[in-house]
């Protein structure tokens, strides 16, 4: 059945503005504060500390740049071995390569689609000398917080911790944001609110918000001139992003609301279908529900075969695959995406290393796709996508996409 496109395009998350925002822009130009320096970095650190829960909060021009300065602030320097996520967007892997440290990649478990903890202490054996372990909340799901922060205690692991798709996302009544040694936000145009771009590091040790501060502004010294001992970035935000994020986190309780809705709905509209919307433990955690992504049940997977920059399916009847949906979705002029890429499988990382449950094992393109029980991301990754998720759809439209994606399984 074919389906008449959408006469405007239905985006994967793009940003909500409520009018607030131009208020905070209008007083940041009259100031003439348009830079980094001005009152609406003040009123953000103040904010985000109080909704997060923790001591205190740097503001920096990105998620991702705050991710390299937890890396740094943990010491890890190059060789060094970090722990992390294979589950996540390049980013989360990027600030652990800048500082030329050597990644080892921990699978992913299918209760969460987060790191494993039963994989994270394999690695901890095999890796004895690792000193950190990052840890990130995929689509806005927490990770378990317990058990992961019992194997780090366990074998000496300094955790990080990679919230930059989970803001508003609770673990056992705590904010994400607070679980890790140093933890990262961001504010890029998709997130759950936005500034255009930003993010904050965030952290409780009054030492190292101080540190981060000086290395965001190329590590100036506290001198008449300009002196510098160390090396620095240009990592700060602006006064104008830190105005737009003030006014947005009035609203992150209500984007939580709708995000939860369109996840709510989908599954209800789903239920009889071979899929299963990506998983929470609702005992101990209330996500952010930052994106809507399924899982097509494994003998419901019509064929599809994929190559680093290509794709094709076979259609079969009664069955689907992703690319098939995100296809017919493309059609109707919705936009989806595939689920993140695994880290091990990306051809920049193929050599480095991939634990599992089982242990470490080397992936080629030959294993792929995986056998089950071996490579939990590799898995969802091949049979998940990720759903329209924008706020500004309307319950109409969505029952629309539902109907598609229903029509896919014909």
């Amino acid at each position: 059945m074919k389906f008449a496109p959408f006469d405007h395009k239905i985006w994967l998350a793009s940003p909500t503005m409520h009018g607030e925002e131009e208020k905070y822009i209008a007083e940041a130009i009259a100031s003439n504060w348009v830079s980094t320096e001005g009152a609406n970095l003040g009123e953000i650190e103040r904010l985000v500390t109080e909704k997060i829960g923790c001591g205190y909060a740097v503001p920096l021009s990105s998620g991702t740049a705050a991710l390299h300065l937890a890396i740094r602030l943990a010491g890890i320097k190059q060789d060094d071995i970090v722990l992390c996520s294979d589950m996540t967007f390049d980013a989360t892997v990027n600030a652990i390569m800048y500082e030329k440290a050597v990644p080892v990649f921990i699978d992913a478990e299918y209760d969460t689609w987060n790191i494993d903890p039963v994989a994270l202490e394999k690695a901890c054996q095999l890796y004895p000398g690792a000193k950190v372990v990052m840890v990130v909340n995929l689509y806005g799901t927490p990770a378990k917080y317990d058990e992961i922060c019992a194997v780090a205690q366990k074998y000496g692991l300094i955790v990080l911790e990679d919230a930059a798709e989970s803001f508003g996302a609770t673990y056992k009544g705590r904010q994400t944001g607070t679980f890790g040694l140093y933890n990262a936000i961001s504010f890029n145009g998709n997130k759950i609110i936005t500034g255009s771009s930003g993010g904050m590091l965030l952290t409780d040790d009054c030492a190292a918000a101080d540190k981060a501060r000086k290395w965001s502004t190329q590590s100036r010294e506290n001198a008449p001139w300009y002196q510098h001992e160390e090396i620095g970035y240009n990592y700060r935000m602006s006064n104008i992003i830190a105005g737009i994020v003030c006014a947005q986190l009035k609203y992150l309780d209500e984007h939580v609301d709708r995000k939860y809705a369109i996840y709510e709905r989908y599954k209800a509209g789903f239920a009889n279908l071979p899929v299963t919307m990506n998983p929470y433990d609702k005992e101990t955690m209330f996500p952010n529900f930052w994106l809507s992504c399924m899982l097509i049940n494994e003998d419901a997977m019509c064929k599809q075969v994929r190559s680093d920059n290509d794709t094709c399916f076979l259609t079969e009847p009664g069955k689907s695959c992703p690319d098939e949906i995100l296809q017919t979705l493309a059609e109707c002029n919705v936009q989806g995406r595939p689920i993140w890429k695994p880290m091990h499988l990306q051809p920049l990382y193929r050599t480095h290393d991939f634990i599992t449950r089982e242990g470490s094992i080397r992936v080629t393109s030959n294993d792929y796709p995986p056998k089950k029980g071996i490579d939990v991301g590799a898995d969802i990754f091949q049979r998940g996508l990720c759903l329209p998720s924008d706020i500004k759809m309307t319950a109409a439209k969505q029952d629309r996409i539902i109907e598609i994606v229903r029509n896919c399984f014909e």
